[in-house]
């Protein structure tokens, strides 16, 4: 597959060329990376407006993901993000509302974006609560059940497939259900760009949803902010507007670093990259059962996710974190409950075994696991609202009964107790506690 964007980058940087233009660096510097940084000069194409080596380049992303396009983002799937409920609400079908249905484990980059577009959410929670703020295990039939409820279908139904943990939503079943019901389902697919490439393709794109977003970095070898908007062949109309609704939240100087990066990926992914993520499967696989074997709970995760639920032995996932930051390995993610590892066919069979052998043996303890409680606080203003009014940080302890003003989480995993414009109840503020969360911003 042939790479244009890399191969125009490479030539002007080795041309004679006096940069006057930016960037200001001019194509000199300690990094060494410079002469590659360059900005949209004639024959660069540009990003909003392609229809040169971007454009050809992105053509090759969407053969390869079979879908009617997949545009390229340099600012991560949050970009991303936003464009998707900008289309879903400007591009809803015939009597839908204004309204998103939501899975409530959204990345607060969603909170974000319904502030700018002044969109509400529905939020949709467990009944019986949850293990982890992360998740949000509903059934087919919990969605059904939504939507029947609702006197009008949504824009959309949002949901996070793989989620932080890496559990996986019923995505097939969730698309024709929305489809039935006369609505779009568009999926925060982040963590899960690779899926597409297994032999049974569980890609939201392959399973039947609407829209979705990768973040190309986060599971391919592409650089820190590189993702993928991916509309289905069902939704041709939906493409007009795309660009547009990228250019509405992105920089007009992206990076072509990064969009080298993604030039480069489509062929790494077109040369072999099948069998190599075949082979880093079955080996992750094994390493689950071997794991298994030796007391730890492995929960049940998309293939390259291997999540430890700590808890289930009387540990944190931060002391284990720190067991193996004493080691040399850096893991994703660790909270009070479970340590996430994230796995690419880049990582060596000497680097699984490093880390098999710094986790070694579960102690021979087992603890109950605290389910929390269920999220369904009182909604007493919009989403944009709180975001744009006076705030104030108050510690939780004195937070109860006041008005969630932002997202105040740490990335990762960036996944709100609260909603901006939601009254701070008292399941909120366990929550708050269960995660060592000690502030929140509240309206004043």
């Amino acid at each position: 597959m042939d790479t244009p964007i890399y191969d125009f980058v490479r030539a002007y940087a080795g041309a004679d060329i006096a940069r006057l233009h930016m960037p200001g660096h001019k194509g000199r510097g300690a990094l060494g990376i410079e002469k590659l940084d360059i900005t949209e000069v004639r024959g660069a194409d540009a990003l909003y407006e392609a229809d040169g080596i971007i454009a050809a380049s992105e053509k090759n992303a969407a053969a390869l993901f079979g879908t009617a396009v997949s545009f390229y983002s340099t600012e991560g799937s949050s970009q991303c993000i936003r464009a998707m409920l900008y289309l879903a609400l400007c591009c809803k079908g015939p009597g839908c509302s204004d309204r998103i249905l939501a899975f409530r484990n959204v990345h607060r980059s969603f909170i974000y974006a319904c502030a700018l577009l002044d969109a509400e959410p529905l939020w949709l929670s467990p009944e019986a609560g949850t293990e982890s703020l992360c998740s949000c295990r509903l059934s087919t039939e919990e969605l059904r059940a939504a939507l029947d409820a609702l006197d009008r279908p949504p824009a959309a139904v949002y949901i996070t497939s793989p989620d932080y943990l890496g559990s996986m939503a019923e995505i097939k079943s969730a698309a024709e259900l929305c489809h039935a019901h006369g609505t779009r389902l568009i999926v925060d697919n982040a963590h899960g760009a690779y899926l597409h490439f297994l032999d049974a393709p569980l890609h939201p794109m392959d399973l039947g949803a609407d829209m979705c977003c990768d973040s190309a970095h986060k599971t391919l070898p592409v650089l820190t902010g590189g993702a993928y908007l991916h509309i289905s062949r069902d939704n041709i109309a939906l493409c007009a507007r795309a660009k547009q609704a990228l250019a509405l939240f992105g920089s007009t100087s992206p990076s072509y670093l990064t969009l080298m990066s993604l030039d480069l990926c489509n062929a790494y992914l077109a040369d072999g990259y099948r069998d190599r993520l075949r082979r880093m499967a079955e080996d992750i696989e094994a390493l689950k059962s071997r794991l298994r074997r030796r007391g730890w709970h492995i929960l049940d995760t998309d293939p390259m996710k291997l999540t430890v639920q700590a808890a289930s032995s009387g540990m944190s996932g931060a002391e284990l974190a720190m067991q193996l930051r004493e080691k040399g390995i850096e893991p994703e993610f660790s909270d009070p409950d479970v340590l996430v590892l994230m796995f690419t066919p880049e990582n060596t069979p000497g680097e699984l075994a490093r880390f098999e052998a710094a986790l070694g043996t579960a102690p021979e303890r087992s603890c109950k696991l605290k389910l929390l409680p269920r999220l369904c606080p009182e909604r007493v203003c919009t989403i944009r609202e709180a975001l744009f009014s006076p705030a104030e940080t108050v510690p939780v302890s004195e937070a109860l009964g006041r008005v969630c003003a932002a997202p105040t989480v740490s990335c990762p995993p960036a996944v709100p107790v609260c909603a901006a414009g939601e009254r701070i109840d008292a399941a909120a503020i366990e929550i708050f506690a269960h995660y060592k969360i000690e502030y929140v911003d509240v309206m004043i």
